[in-house]
């Protein structure tokens, strides 16, 4: 897999990327993405961040081959080519089990030549660029930012109905941006292409870093919470992270990558990192303004209907109405979900999975089984799938699970001392 070329025109906001599968019939690919445009000149920065985005966004297109070998344009700096090298391996692991493609795992994506870093540049005291994707994790962030008076941005990527109702409901203008995958992708998907989960957080964070970039604007702030570090499964001796590119490796390696290529001191982190789903919910419960219109619900999403936000019948439905249970009255949990999922037998075999009972941790952005078991001790209602599980939890997952642990902040983070105040404080 090669890179050919890039450009950018500052009028339109649109970035051209371009992508060479190489073999008997080279298969060629180019992409657009479309930053929201700025008055005045482009910054430095911004093309060095593109160059990032170039070769992240690449990963689209690898999974249609699989090649042995990927060509990023260079030379780069050592943080630069190990943050390449990473998304094409854990970016790409569940991809890779789920295709039986080893050789993805220990790929190492080449990069010619070898750069020093760049100088500083200090971003760190603009506008925070509050990614929003809908659903309650990111609203707690915009709150939490808003009530500091950081008077943050709401950005997004493609928003679907969803995303602008939430940024609505907000009152705070947004910004947004647009990708445009090549086409021919989805004709050789049909076509019965390889295909499968990309790290495409990685992507979106390099796009809104981009934005933040172009706009004067400071960090981007995420919203990505502990558990999403804890893996699926161990495959080939490699973790195996559904959500790796929301995870915190991840988070350290673009953070270093892109202070190395652009020179930003403070260009991203995730505010919520050091708590848990279960504790997020507890926080999103604050604000009702935003219950007629949240989702985390993917499959919502891709129904194109903006009246149907929580599909009621998957991982993550299950996961975020049995977080948010005890953090709320019963009766609005139903209203926000449209569904009493705990009076439905038939979800039982999908709660058995979250407690880690029936199947590993399925492919989903879900908490930890540990939150889940946690959630359901904390719940003493006699809902028919509550009563089932109750049962079916053996004495020492129960023993195992810690409420103090599950909602005390802790682990590992990247957020910045001021804005760990605001959390603090926030909490």
């Amino acid at each position: 897999m090669r890179f050919p070329s890039r450009s950018f025109d500052p009028e339109t906001g649109v970035a051209t990327f371009d992508y060479v599968l190489d073999g008997p019939s080279p298969l060629h690919f180019t992409e657009t993405i479309t930053l929201p445009v700025a008055p005045g000149p482009v910054p430095a920065a911004l093309s060095p961040v593109l160059d990032l985005l170039h070769v992240v966004a690449g990963v689209s297109y690898f999974k249609v081959g699989a090649p042995a070998r990927v060509i990023a344009p260079g030379p780069v700096a050592p943080p630069v080519a190990s943050f390449f090298t990473a998304v094409y391996t854990s970016g790409m692991a569940e991809y890779a089990y789920r295709n039986q493609l080893p050789h993805v795992l220990d790929l190492v994506v080449e990069t010619p030549g070898t750069l020093e870093p760049v100088p500083l540049i200090d971003n760190s005291q603009g506008r925070p660029l509050s990614a929003v994707g809908g659903g309650k994790d990111s609203i707690v962030t915009l709150e939490i930012l808003r009530a500091a008076g950081l008077d943050p941005v709401p950005f997004s990527v493609n928003p679907n109905p969803v995303i602008v109702n939430v940024n609505a409901a907000s009152g705070l203008p947004a910004l947004a941006a647009r990708r445009q995958l090549d086409p021919r992708l989805f004709e050789l998907n049909k076509a019965g292409a390889l295909n499968g989960h990309i790290p495409v957080t990685a992507i979106n964070s390099l796009i809104a870093i981009a934005t933040a970039v172009w706009h004067g604007l400071g960090p981007v702030v995420m919203s990505n919470e502990r558990s999403a570090s804890d893996p699926n499964l161990i495959w080939n001796g490699h973790e195996v992270n559904h959500q790796w590119s929301k995870g915190v490796a991840a988070e350290g390696l673009l953070r270093a990558a892109v202070t190395a290529h652009a020179g930003l001191t403070e260009p991203y982190f995730s505010l919520l990192r050091s708590l848990s789903e279960l504790h997020i919910a507890q926080l999103f419960a604050r604000h009702t303004q935003y219950d007629d219109v949240v989702t985390s619900c993917n499959k919502a999403f891709k129904l194109h209907d903006p009246t149907a936000r929580w599909c009621g019948d998957c991982p993550k439905c299950r996961f975020v109405y049995l977080a948010m249970a005890p953090a709320m009255p019963r009766e609005r949990l139903n209203k926000i979900f449209g569904h009493d999922l705990f009076a439905d037998l038939g979800q039982l075999p999908g709660f058995l999975e979250l407690l880690g009972i029936d199947a590993h941790k399925p492919f989903e952005c879900v908490g930890e089984v540990e939150e889940s078991v946690v959630a359901l001790s904390m719940l003493d209602d006699d809902a028919p799938v509550l009563v089932a599980l109750r049962s079916a939890v053996p004495a020492s997952a129960w023993a195992a699970a810690s409420r103090d642990d599950v909602l005390t902040p802790g682990g590992p983070t990247y957020v910045p001392a001021t804005y760990a105040k605001i959390l603090t404080d926030a909490l």
